[in-house]
């Protein structure tokens, strides 16, 4: 049986970590390279770093502040922001990052993720969906949530899939910084779709929630932000009740 995974996730926003509630609302939660290094160290399986406002922005992800947490840390590191080509995985993949997170401009060039999956393989691409529901339907949102689209989840899931993603790593936008639980129903459809793992985003406010998404919403890995920064949840705490509700990590 595979390990689910806890991924803590660093939206930086002008160097600096931040965090919202459902997007927006953006306080300061520290340091990104000190964060990295004390979730390094307390047993994260992974650390995903979110450059939010690259895109917006029309810019490149911030190189010398990857290099400066790939250097701290001994686990995966998934980098997205702003990446619209192969040549700019190129360079964070030089610079440290072991994985990248695709989004908007995966959905405003699709042809990227087969190009990225067949440059780097699957292993190393990862696609970030934000979504939220409108009149019942879970629909896609792009620029950090701020631009809605005519697609839907659950049919972009598929195609990512079908292109070459390794993951998907999806945030329910209606969940984000509630601390009311992940999106899991509809984590449980996108399970039952793809073959390919899940990555659970939004919601996570207490140790429950975790169990619930990787129980009931059948995520293959849950990723939080304010819980972890704020000291909320302790992953060493939070690995112990896991294991305690027989769902396998690594310890």
């Amino acid at each position: 049986m595979l390990t689910k995974r806890i991924i803590p996730c660093l939206d930086i926003k002008n160097g600096r970590t931040v965090k919202g509630v459902n997007f927006v609302d953006l306080r300061d939660a520290g340091d990104p390279v000190e964060l990295a290094k004390i979730y390094s160290d307390e047993g994260a399986d992974e650390l995903v770093f979110l450059d939010i406002s690259a895109t917006e922005e029309r810019r490149r992800t911030l190189v010398d502040l990857v290099r400066k947490v790939a250097s701290t840390i001994n686990i995966p590191f998934t980098v997205g922001g702003g990446i619209s080509a192969v040549s700019d995985v190129e360079v964070l993949l030089q610079n440290g990052a072991d994985k990248v997170s695709i989004n908007s401009s995966a959905v405003k060039n699709p042809q990227l993720i087969n190009d990225l999956a067949q440059k780097f393989g699957s292993q190393c691409i990862v696609v970030a969906i934000d979504a939220k529901q409108i009149d019942g339907e879970w629909i896609v949102h792009l620029v950090g949530g701020k631009v809605p689209t005519e697609i839907r989840l659950f049919d972009w899931a598929q195609e990512v899939e079908q292109r070459g993603a390794g993951e998907i790593l999806f945030t329910s936008m209606d969940h984000d910084g509630t601390k009311n639980g992940f999106a899991n129903e509809a984590l449980a459809k996108l399970s039952e779709l793809v073959n390919i793992p899940i990555i659970a985003s939004g919601g996570a406010g207490n140790i429950q929630h975790f169990v619930d998404t990787f129980v009931d919403g059948k995520a293959d890995a849950a990723l939080a932000a304010s819980v972890f920064h704020f000291k909320e949840i302790e992953i060493k705490t939070l690995k112990k009740e896991l294991k305690n509700n027989n769902i396998e990590v690594r310890i």
